[in-house]
């Protein structure tokens, strides 16, 4: 290993973004993570369920009675049925899914026909003999609110009992939104016009602002912090909530650092930021999309990560970028992108030997470049951030360096939305699903942590997560992808995957370095985190939420 070391130390923060040849070393796991992080999961999902309850008691039902049957009524008949009700009580099971539990009650031993209109063209009939509790399952077809009406039928009495019951799917779907700042505490933009204190909170206003609507439930923000006076990190959690103890931007004195946030707004419109540190930070929060339960809204589809650019190497542009200078990249079409259709894409943006501090901005192209950013340095560093763009009309985006110098730099794809795409979002409490340093067991370098965070449940098809790297031993980056190997085979040995060409975020020696990834789970649900250094580091998973297609 060390003859290794030896050849590549001159490459490695080059190399940080780029290829690193793999070291045959198994990736062991602390056996207490084992099974662990599925039920972490299903937990998060539950709880997330637990806003979405519907219910109409049954002193709403609506009798109708119609002339008496001319026949003779039926044995155990009784005239009228006066206590022919259906009290109503939905809940959402995925993101378009709900379970429906339709407590029948009937004054007959006769039968009763029980019809179900879920509101969207589907109907659904069973048949009761006597009181009930019938339980029924519907995937609605697009997310939204539905009118879900149950009619009991008494025929023999010629009795009708009608009640029924608002529900509201789970998932979102995503709009795109124009970047936009929201928040500057150095200016005022948002109302505060102060660094935040230590331990002190900030809100933003999300929902009703800047047109975004005020029913909005999660937003995408990509949050800085701006010469803090003190190592810590702010977290950013739903107005109206508990404080979670999970991190969004982690940071050092005097360090500007970005990190792009999908974080679940509270029922009063706003997003809180608490300030974890022993010292005053400024802050500011662009927004670049939002999550809504419109059904005309983008779903998403995951993909494995790709490269559309490297300046280094010629793709998708000649050269370092020059400061102040701004170049195109084509994304519809491009790799498994589709040529129509696409109204933001999901990125992974990284720059290397800057040669000078400042900022890159990504937009939609055909306009001007707005006053936000996207990714912040400072001379001479490596650093990535997960970047959520709007499409251009002719499928492209773009890309300035607002630095003054000039700055290599590299952009891998790792999903889209789109109107065809059928993940929708489903925001989740925060939720620490991996921390090495519970076990003293750091991620080896050239090895990697997996984690079965949807192991048997293809409906998932990726993960909102905040990972982080600490106590870091040599410079690096992190890699994350779906593993091609399901849980019980990774368990059994299962060979090791090869990584993507591609990079989430990148370390030196002793740094803390957080960075949003919007994870694949592949064709296995198990996902990959690889340290591509060749020393150790620990890592700190975080879930915010997930997307589900069913």
């Amino acid at each position: 290993m060390h003859h290794h070391r030896v050849m590549i130390s001159a490459a490695v923060v080059a190399a940080a973004i780029g290829f690193v040849p793999t070291a045959a070393q198994a990736a062991d796991q602390p056996a207490e993570r084992k099974g662990s992080v599925s039920a972490q999961v299903e937990s998060a999902k539950a709880a997330a369920a637990k806003s979405a309850v519907f219910h109409s008691p049954a002193e709403r039902t609506v009798r109708t009675t119609g002339k008496a049957a001319a026949a003779p009524q039926a044995a155990g008949a009784v005239k009228d049925n006066a206590a022919l009700a259906v009290d109503l009580r939905a809940s959402a099971t995925t993101a378009r899914g709900i379970s429906l539990a339709s407590q029948i009650t009937t004054g007959v031993d006769t039968p009763v026909r029980v019809d179900i209109d879920w509101g969207d063209g589907k109907t659904d009939t069973e048949h009761v003999t006597r009181t009930k509790l019938l339980t029924s399952k519907h995937t609605f077809a697009e997310v939204g609110k539905h009118k879900v009406t149950v009619t009991l039928t008494d025929q023999n009495n010629n009795v009708t009992a009608t009640n029924s019951v608002e529900v509201q799917s789970l998932g979102s779907k995503f709009t795109p939104h124009a970047p936009t700042r929201l928040l500057d505490t150095r200016s005022g933009i948002g109302g505060s016009n102060r660094p935040v204190t230590p331990y002190g909170v900030t809100r933003v206003k999300v929902g009703g602002n800047s047109g975004i609507p005020a029913d909005v439930t999660a937003v995408a923000l990509n949050l800085t912090v701006v010469s803090p006076r003190s190592a810590g990190h702010i977290t950013a959690y739903p107005s109206g909530t508990e404080q979670p103890t999970t991190s969004n931007v982690n940071f050092v004195a005097g360090q500007t650092v970005p990190n792009m946030t999908i974080v679940p707004v509270g029922e009063d419109g706003y997003v809180e930021l608490v300030n974890r540190s022993y010292g005053d930070v400024d802050l500011l929060a662009d927004v670049t999309g939002y999550f809504s339960h419109s059904a005309g809204a983008g779903g998403y589809t995951s993909l494995d990560p790709f490269r559309i650019a490297d300046s280094r190497t010629g793709q998708g542009t000649w050269g370092q970028v020059a400061g102040q200078s701004t170049f195109d990249l084509q994304v519809a079409g491009n790799g498994s992108v589709p040529a129509s259709g696409v109204t933001a894409v999901a990125l992974n943006v990284t720059v290397t030997a800057p040669r000078g501090a400042g900022h890159l901005t990504v937009f939609p192209s055909g306009q001007a470049a707005p006053g936000t950013s996207s990714v912040n340095f400072k001379a001479g560093q490596t650093i990535a951030n997960s970047v959520i763009v709007p499409v251009g009309a002719d499928g492209r985006i773009s890309v300035r360096n607002g630095a003054w110098d000039p700055a290599d730099v590299i952009v891998d794809v790792v999903g889209y939305y789109s109107p065809g795409s059928k993940a929708s979002y489903i925001p989740t409490p925060p939720t620490r699903l991996h921390d090495s340093r519970e076990w003293d067991f750091p991620v080896e370098g050239q090895d990697f942590r997996w984690l079965p965070l949807a192991d048997g449940d293809p409906t998932v098809t990726a993960f909102v997560l905040n990972t982080t790297v600490t106590e870091t031993r040599g410079s690096g980056h992190l890699t994350v992808a779906p593993d091609p190997y399901t849980w019980a085979q990774r368990e059994s040995g299962a060979p090791r995957p090869t990584p993507p060409n591609s990079s989430n975020l990148n370390w030196t020696k002793g740094e803390t370095v957080p960075n949003l990834v919007q994870a694949s789970t592949g064709n296995t649900g198990v996902i990959d985190f690889w340290n591509r250094g060749w020393d150790q580091t620990h890592l700190i998973v975080d879930m915010f939420g997930l997307y589900e297609k069913d």
